[in-house]
């Protein structure tokens, strides 16, 4: 018998990247997504597809029903702008989805036999004060209700793990970038970055360019998901036993990133500066150590790497538009 995962988010960026790696390790993978952000496109054939909002009493009754080794839950609202303009909204999806699982799970008496996987933030739940490569056991000062969700929502766990006997793992992702990111609406700084090229239009930096970010590979994260979801796993008695940063352990300034990506691409793009954006964190750097000692886990692909990888991708998938 295969094992089986469910994916929540699974026909997005990062969760469909997950949904392959599973299947690439011989599991049946399910798939939740209600497309808000998703594509279908992304949802690997050989998934089983469920379009239902994480928030629906379908998606409990899949959890319910389903007799799911791991659940790895990446559905969620992932515009920190978007949180700063509507909290209720964000908390609802993020919050709210999240224990839509959890309270499927208790009542379907599989709390203890289905590992939940969830993908916080390591990018924005340390906040600004942080002194960066941060460690798990940092103190949290999320500075974005995206980022406060998101650790509620470890806080959720933490106490289902305690006191309901829930299998839960926690893993906080860097600034993840590389093949199937949107370069519109709310996406990372590389998607944003290829989509202008392609364009012909300059690279825009909001702020001096000095910003650091922990720039990570897609297929890395699913890699960290993976083994975050079958490794042998310490017990939990406080919030960060079960937390892993999913990061490189390097900082890139924005400046940098741009000037690497034209070298990557062999592009000469002007580079332009924007005032910058309120609620930004300056500097943002994961300590990967733990996820090294603990899950095996490692990032492979370097920066130069993954960005002309990433570039490429960009290139091949952009479809020409047919007007009538």
């Amino acid at each position: 018998m295969s094992k089986r995962v469910l994916v929540t988010g699974g026909a997005g960026f990062i969760g469909s990247h997950v949904s392959d790696v599973f299947l690439a390790n011989g599991w049946s993978v399910d798939v939740i997504d209600d497309f808000s952000s998703g594509k279908r496109a992304n949802v690997p054939a050989a998934a089983r597809l469920h379009e239902v909002d994480i928030r629906s009493p379908e998606a409990a009754r899949v959890i319910a029903d389903g007799k799911f080794d791991v659940i790895v839950h990446l559905a969620a609202q992932i515009d920190v702008r978007k949180s700063v303009n509507d909290p209720m909204f964000d908390a609802s999806v993020n919050i709210l989805g999240a224990l839509n699982i959890l309270e499927a799970l208790r009542s379907s008496g599989r709390g203890s036999q289905t590992r939940v996987v969830f993908s916080s933030t390591g990018g924005a739940i340390y906040g600004d004060l942080a002194v960066p490569p941060t460690v798990e056991t940092t103190p949290k000062e999320p500075d974005s209700p995206y980022a406060i969700a998101k650790l509620a929502v470890e806080h959720y766990l933490s106490y289902y793990t305690r006191v309901h006997g829930f299998d839960t793992v926690v893993i906080r992702f860097g600034n993840v970038y590389g093949p199937r990111q949107d370069p519109h609406g709310e996406a990372g700084v590389v998607a944003i970055f290829c989509g202008r090229l392609m364009e012909g239009r300059p690279l825009t930096i909001f702020g001096d360019g000095t910003q650091t970010r922990d720039y990570v590979h897609v297929t890395d994260v699913a890699e960290g998901a993976f083994r975050a979801a079958s490794a042998q796993l310490p017990p939990i008695k406080r919030l960060d036993d079960r937390a892993f940063n999913i990061g490189t352990g390097a900082a890139t300034s924005v400046i940098d990133l741009a000037k690497s990506l034209l070298a990557a691409v062999g592009i000469d793009a002007p580079i332009e500066f924007a005032p910058k954006r309120p609620g930004e964190l300056q500097d943002s750097c994961l300590s990967v150590d733990k996820a090294r000692d603990v899950l095996g886990w490692t990032p492979r692909i370097t920066l130069e790497q993954g960005l002309g990888e990433t570039y490429r991708f960009a290139t091949q998938s952009k479809r020409p538009s047919h007007h009538p």
